[in-house]
């Protein structure tokens, strides 16, 4: 009994198709991202921008950041290294606003789904197109430029760039 035992877990270590693992995580490199985000982005809504261009609760928004609170009951923040920080509302989740440190817009976000991996279009005040990202997951994001040249990837809270040095970091906190 002892000698089929061990026959059996020889076989298992030695044999690679009893040694692989299967994890269920997808993992994605710059080539895959930037070919599942290349697509022709729509313009955004610009009466959506133009209503957003203060922040309405910028002053509360400015209180919760300084106390790391960013999960509020009708909205999410994140604060950025920079000083700049996002909104996103629960009300609509495929939204996303971006502020500087005054609570003057900058960027808005549309995201084509909420279900991991998609696609998001990252767009000036103006409309132009600023940047397009590929959400693989809560914790990872390739950014590129409109020519889908790499410009920053997220793991964690920190970004990076394409030569992997560290250009910002963020606080998301639950």
């Amino acid at each position: 009994m002892k000698k089929l035992i061990l026959i059996l877990l020889l076989l298992l270590i030695t044999n690679p198709a009893f040694a692989t693992v299967i994890t269920g995580k997808v993992e994605y490199s710059v080539n895959d991202a930037r070919q599942s985000v290349l697509s022709q982005p729509q313009k955004p809504d610009l009466d959506l921008i133009r209503g957003n261009i203060f922040d309405r609760n910028y002053i509360e928004n400015a209180v919760y950041l300084l106390k790391g609170y960013t999960d509020l009951k009708d909205r999410t923040l994140a604060y950025f290294s920079d000083g700049s920080y996002a909104i996103n509302y629960k009300n609509d989740l495929r939204h996303v606003f971006y502020y500087n440190s005054d609570g003057i817009l900058t960027h808005t976000e549309e995201r084509l789904s909420l279900e991991y991996p998609y696609k998001a279009f990252k767009y000036k005040v103006s409309g132009e197109l600023e940047n397009m990202s590929y959400r693989v997951s809560e914790q990872e994001t390739f950014i590129f430029d409109e020519n889908a040249k790499l410009i920053a990837h997220w793991k964690g809270n920190n970004c990076y760039d394409e030569d992997n040095n560290i250009i910002m970091t963020r606080s998301i906190k639950k």
